[in-house]
């Protein structure tokens, strides 16, 4: 669908002739000025009329971003426009992002040369998963007289599906591959021995621990040799996602559940990495999904189409099902890591047995969140007594995520109590602490 517009200028030349002819009531002598700038005006829009029709298709335009977004990351997007114009046009730019976006005013204006393009370029940051769909891309082209002015509508109904975090995934995967996931704040744990498989034999190098020198193999080479051990292999992880109306709560414009897919998303891949199979169980009032653990990389996938789907809804949580469903469908020892969100001891309490029942057959990491907007709010000194009522109750709501975190080690369960940006970090540290102490 292709219109015509008159712009701006057009009417301020317009007008300024109204005023002339107006003139003419007082000077006679202006009103032949006014209709020779009227017959001037009109034949200049008639000729930018002209000129912009000429061409059937005389502006294209190409919106070109990844097959999909990552959520939570910036993602880019480029628009393209070509003239295919004997002349240079000046181009303003209108793209319609999805609605999920909250966005309305993104534009661009720049000029394309004749028979060039002009490229401009943004960046996206999704904050919820599911399918985003675009609007059309408006372009007004406008001559250098810049009287008239035609609309060109491209690339309308564009849809894009936002995934989990991949881009975070990848930045772990390469730094796992590398061996350099302390890059990313990852603490390298000291491994015990004992509790870890018998790999191979290999020479001394500066750093290597001198508590693991074989001394047989140094003694039949002649130099230092040393034994290398490795984690303890095909050990079960699974990542248990809580999906109730606790996990609706946005931070950093992403929602808790949000951070625990994106989290359970790059723990899953580590846990390939060392050799474990991963698994993954959603849950609220119901179980809603159940992914078998494996090990094979075709699971990454399967993890990511499962957490792509996955939606809060404002039911209880509740892990009377969640235990049901482990009882029921996996046997073997295993690593879970709840991603949970308590705000008080009692209603931690109302889930506690449920918890200690499975913490008796499995190793269980409860991970809950910190709530930083009220812990950023302390820092501030109260001004008056209302203010001080305030930091009061928020001190206790603090204080309430300290003792629920107390009250799980009080009866063995694993802890960690997260600020949501950091919860990626801290969940792969405590697996690989995990994994390096043989607890599993």
């Amino acid at each position: 669908m292709k219109q015509l517009f008159l712009t701006r200028r057009a009417f301020i030349v317009g007008w300024a002739i109204v005023v002339l002819s107006a003139l003419g009531f007082v000077w006679p002598m202006l009103f032949a000025l006014a209709r020779a700038a009227t017959l001037l005006l009109l034949a200049a829009v008639l000729i930018d009329i002209v000129l912009l029709y000429r061409l059937r298709k005389g502006i294209s335009a190409t919106r070109s971003t990844t097959a999909r977004w990552s959520n939570g990351d910036e993602n880019p997007v480029t628009i393209t426009i070509h003239n295919h114009h004997g002349m240079e046009l000046t181009v303003h730019v209108l793209d319609e992002l999805p609605v999920q976006l909250q966005k309305r005013d993104l534009s661009f204006t720049g000029r394309v040369p004749a028979g060039g393009s002009i490229t401009f370029q943004y960046a996206v940051r999704p904050a919820e998963r599911g399918v985003h769909a675009y609007g059309a891309v408006n372009v007004l082209a406008r001559t250098l007289m810049g009287l008239a002015e035609r609309r060109y509508v491209a690339q309308a109904g564009q849809e894009i599906p936002v995934y989990p975090s991949f881009l975070q995934l990848r930045k772990y995967e390469l730094l796992a591959i590398h061996d350099r996931l302390t890059l990313a704040g990852v603490k390298r744990v000291r491994r015990i021995a004992s509790q870890a498989e018998f790999d191979r034999i290999k020479d001394y190098i500066p750093g290597d621990d001198r508590r693991s020198v074989n001394w047989k193999a140094t003694a039949r080479r002649g130099r230092m040799m040393v034994n290398v051990y490795q984690d303890e292999k095909a050990q079960q992880v699974f990542s248990l996602i809580d999906m109730g109306r606790t996990m609706r709560m946005p931070f950093e414009g992403l929602s808790l559940l949000d951070h625990a897919i994106n989290a359970a998303l790059v723990l899953g891949d580590i846990a390939l990495h060392k050799d474990d199979r991963a698994g993954l169980i959603t849950f609220s009032n119901k179980v809603h999904t159940h992914l078998r653990p494996a090990k094979e990389r075709g699971q990454m996938q399967r993890i990511m189409e499962a957490l792509y789907a996955q939606h809060t809804d404002h039911a209880e949580s509740d892990i009377e099902q969640l235990f049901i469903e482990v009882e029921r469908r996996v046997h073997q020892r295993s690593l879970l890591v709840l991603f949970t969100n308590f705000e008080s001891v009692s209603a931690l309490r109302r889930q506690l047995p449920h918890l200690r029942r499975l913490a008796r057959k499995h190793l269980l990491l409860v991970v809950f969140f910190r709530n930083t907007e009220l812990e950023d709010d302390l820092g501030a000194p109260a001004a008056d007594s209302l203010q001080a009522y305030t930091r009061t109750i928020t001190e206790k709501f603090v204080h309430e995520k300290q003792l629920v975190a107390k009250e799980l080690e009080r009866y063995g369960i694993g802890s960690l109590l997260v600020r949501p940006e950091q919860l990626t970090v801290n969940v792969i540290n405590r697996y690989l602490a995990i994994k390096a102490r043989g607890r599993l």
